[in-house]
């Protein structure tokens, strides 16, 4: 083509440093959810459009993961005058959108390697709604103020390019070599060889979706400066100063997520490829397939163009309905979706603690539908659990909100839905006037949430209150599966990859056949995971009792996860696992090994009515390290290294041979070692208020705890119910080993509770 011109790579370049350094100046934080295959195999990349910033942020991330140049289209109206903004955008790939040969113009930027983004809305929904109640796909068009269909232009590029592609390899085929080479020219491909080799490649479409996590309505320096240098602004500017300067100027998520790549040639029927062969064939310059007067002149192209029309139409539905199941569902989502559900079914009010209920069970009933994208919130268990606390601060976030939109009143005890929210609102006022709407909206093509939402409010009864206990044993499996992915990033690998732990090292839980009145919590050892008590759970399961193998945080994923936790962290591990039994037996029986056993005696030393009794094997109160004392000078070392350089301190880590390397890990943290100290020096002032019977097993020469430490806390219990058991050898891990029956001591002290509380075993 005559009038084709390339971006300038220069000015590319310029614009991705500047970018930056001013990202950093953001509260915006990135997260591209893709595959390096889908950046190296798309041609055409498909965005959802919602704020003005996402005309440039796509072309951005793909750059700076990929190194690949993209085009995308504007508006005709930047390009009317020759000015500076007009040029940079030339210069950066942005083609006017009234280009005489825009298709040939992108189908060539694709075939020299460019990469293309398109957005198929055409403008920005800012109500979020694309699907009617028939479940078809549209958008509300501004300047028609009416409804419409999806542009089909990406797909009509496709569909042409691949035409095209079709071409050259039937002129390769025909040997029509000076056809190639005029084409090679015309194309700004430089050689048939070059021709050829893109020719082989199939056109790959890539549809992909943003979503903005939260929505805020409240002011904002650029609203407020705008309406200060501009007097009298448009309701429409003022709204999007608000809107989208929220976004990128306040603690904002911006989830990109790249759909599955659609090879275009990989989709069609046989009646669509016998179409694009002939039209192949029939190809005399390859501008010609965007050229309407070409199918026109015969009746053979103008029924293969009617054949094609329909297929384009097909790949457009196909590829929309790909970007919208891409959507990154958050709480937001939920509650929102819940509240027009719930006024669907006439209700005007909630119990704002029955709300907060069944945003969790719909929480836990989406969480194993693999195909729905969930934001980070919904799969950690440490925030979406705050629901069942009452305090959780993403939905009083939404709720405050809402409140300020005049959609909710809200208050301690009760949510009550306002007439406002079933109220029409402008099309550039919504965002503002009714987040919840936009909330519900953009979830509403995924059918799966929205059938969860419904489900949970079909099954809702003012009786129905109850939470199912295998929620809150999963929720113990989620966090490990989260905590496991955060530390196993490319910062992590020097240590993790030294690691010889294979055993299962999941929390674990065996339900007993019949109704037991007990059940056991068992609590592994430091630096271990549940599998070092799995033999002794399911010695005790086979008593007909259910039994629940519970990890520290910081276990069983990586020695860097164990560096980041508290004690305090440890001890709310063991009260989750309380929780989940506690919900399943009137009495809960604490068996804790090692540090397990220091964290099982804590726990049991708060006032719980339903603790049936506490046992606590090798529990440390003194170490045969002497080196120990020293650990909390070497962590405040630690510390003032990291603070004043880039290290991450003088030894972060302290290299172990542990008992069993299969379950153990090989690195210990200086950090977890201190907080070992501290939970210590707090054990031995809560182990005088411990109420229930106890029982104390210790090795008699053990090599890690001092034996004497069994003896500590046998002086310090104040219950009247206590007993001490030595074991003989010289082995700290007499669980896992069972070491002198040890297991069959703890058994029976299980079996004589059980007998107290009239279980049969």
């Amino acid at each position: 083509m005559d009038d084709y011109f390339d971006l300038n790579q220069q000015s590319y370049d310029w614009c991705v440093r500047i970018f930056d350094r001013v990202k950093n100046l953001l509260k915006v934080r990135f997260r591209l959810h893709h595959e390096q295959s889908q950046l190296e195999n798309g041609d055409i990349f498909l965005f959802n459009h919602f704020a003005r910033a996402e005309t440039f942020i796509p072309q951005y991330l793909i750059y700076h993961h990929h190194g690949g140049y993209c085009r995308s289209v504007a508006s005709s109206a930047f390009f009317k005058d020759d000015t500076r903004l007009s040029r940079l955008l030339l210069d950066l790939g942005v083609v006017p959108n009234n280009h005489p040969q825009l298709m040939l113009l992108l189908a060539t930027d694709i075939l020299r390697g460019r990469k293309i983004v398109i957005f198929p809305e055409g403008g920005m929904v800012k109500d979020r709604q694309v699907i009617d109640d028939k479940g078809r796909y549209s958008v509300y068009s501004r300047s028609a103020e009416q409804r419409r269909a999806h542009h089909t232009g990406a797909a009509r590029l496709a569909t042409g390019l691949q035409i095209i592609k079709s071409a050259i390899l039937h002129q390769h085929v025909k040997g029509n070599r000076r056809i190639l080479e005029k084409w090679a020219t015309s194309l700004h491909l430089g050689s048939v060889q070059a021709l050829l080799e893109q020719a082989e490649k199939p056109v790959g479409i890539v549809p992909a979706n943003i979503t903005f996590y939260p929505l805020r309505i409240n002011d904002n320096f650029l609203s407020r400066s705008a309406e200060r240098i501009y007097k009298n602004l448009s309701a429409r500017a003022v709204e999007e100063l608000v809107i989208e300067g929220n976004l990128f100027f306040k603690e904002t998520d911006m989830d990109i997520r790249l759909g599955e790549t659609i090879l275009l040639a990989d989709t069609w029927e046989w009646w669509e490829r016998f179409c694009v062969n002939r039209l192949a064939s029939r190809l005399e310059n390859p501008d010609q397939i965007f050229d309407i007067n070409f199918f026109r002149k015969t009746f053979i192209r103008k029924t293969l163009a009617q054949g094609l029309r329909k297929s384009i139409a097909n790949l457009r539905d196909d590829y929309m309905e790909d970007i919208y199941q891409e959507v990154t569902v958050n709480l937001s989502h939920l509650a929102a979706r819940l509240i027009a559900t719930l006024m669907t079914n006439d209700v005007e009010s909630i119990s704002r603690a029955k709300f907060q209920t069944m945003v969790y069970k719909t929480i836990k009933s989406i969480q194993p539908n693999k195909s729905i994208h969930l934001h980070r919130s919904l799969i950690n268990p440490g925030i979406y659990r705050q629901l069942l606390k009452q305090e959780s601060v993403e939905l009083d976030r939404f709720l405050r909100s809402a409140t300020k939109a005049e959609l909710l009143e809200v208050s301690d005890d009760f949510i009550r839905f306002l007439p406002k929210l079933i109220s029409e609102h402008e099309f550039d006022q919504v965002r503002l006037e009714n987040p919840i709407e936009v909330y519900s909206n953009e979830i509403a093509p995924i059918f799966p949430v929205c059938r969860a939402v419904d489900e949970i409010v079909e099954a809702e009864t003012p009786e129905c209150d109850q939470l199912d206990p295998a929620h809150h044993f999963d929720d113990l499996k989620v966090q490990f599966h989260w905590d496991k992915e955060i530390f196993n990033q490319a910062k992590h690998a020097e240590i993790n990859t030294l690691q010889t732990a294979t055993e299962n090292s999941s929390p674990f839980l065996l339900t007993a056949n019949k109704d037991s009145k007990i059940a056991v919590l068992l609590t592994h050892g430091f630096l271990a995971s549940p599998a070092e008590i799995r033999p002794l759970a399911e010695k005790i399961h086979a008593l007909n009792i259910t039994v629940l193998g519970t990890r520290i945080r910081g276990h069983g994923t990586s020695p860097w996860d164990l560096r980041e936790r508290s004690w305090e962290q440890w001890l709310e591990s063991v009260e989750r696992g309380y929780e989940v039994l506690s919900s399943m037996a009137e009495k809960v029986l604490l068996v804790g090994f090692s540090t397990g056993g220091v964290l099982s005696l804590v726990s049991a030393s708060a006032d719980k009515p339903n603790i049936a009794g506490v046992c606590a094997i090798c529990a440390p109160i003194k170490f045969q390290n002497k080196n120990m004392r020293f650990v909390p000078l070497m962590y405040g070392a630690n510390k003032i290294v990291k603070w004043l350089s880039k290290y991450e301190g003088v030894m972060p880590f302290r290299p172990t041979e542990p008992e069993n390397p299969h379950i153990n890990y090989r690195h210990m943290p200086i950090r977890g070692l201190y907080e070992l100290t501290r939970l210590v020096s707090h054990a031995k002032t809560a182990i005088p208020k411990i109420k229930c019977p106890v029982s104390i097993i210790q090795a008699e020469q053990d090599r890690v705890v001092e034996p004497t430490s069994a003896n500590i806390i046998y002086k310090l219990l104040t219950a009247r119910k206590k007993n001490l058991h030595w074991i003989p050898g010289s082995r700290h891990g007499i669980v896992y080993g069972d070491v002198g029956e040890t297991n069959n001591l703890v058994c029976e002290f299980v079996r004589q509770l059980a007998h107290d509380s009239g279980t049969e075993t």
